[in-house]
């Protein structure tokens, strides 16, 4: 595991029937949903990461706006630059693009676990 502050990550989606607010439940129309866009920029920040067999990085916090509307068929991008490190707890400085322009940013947490005793513990909440 090689961490530090500047890695980036990306990821990239088509706004289709499936992403939009009307479909995931957080609003009636036909648009970009807000949690959508959060899942790629967790997805972009889990893309700025090589961690070491056996751990793996959970969300723990996001503080975004989303300020623009993206319809169907465009394009959105999201890009994820750590900003700190704190031991197991990284810090992501997250933005979403469409093809006009920035739709949302903010900041994103997660810590770095162990898959084994973070899936027993999470087992134990049975």
């Amino acid at each position: 595991m090689n961490l530090e502050i500047g890695l980036r990550g990306q990821a990239q989606t088509i706004v289709t029937s499936l992403n939009t607010a009307k479909a995931m439940g957080s609003g009636l129309l036909e648009v970009f949903a807000t949690p959508a866009m959060v899942a790629l920029m967790e997805q972009a920040a889990v893309n700025a990461l090589n961690l070491s067999v056996g751990q793996s990085s959970v969300g723990t916090s996001l503080s975004i706006v989303h300020t623009a509307a993206t319809p169907l068929g465009a394009k959105v991008s999201a890009m994820a630059e750590l900003v700190e490190i704190d031991r197991k707890r990284l810090v992501f400085a997250v933005e979403a693009c469409d093809e006009i322009g920035q739709i949302g940013v903010g900041k994103h947490e997660r810590f770095i676990i162990d898959v084994e005793s973070f899936l027993v513990k999470a087992q134990n909440r049975k």
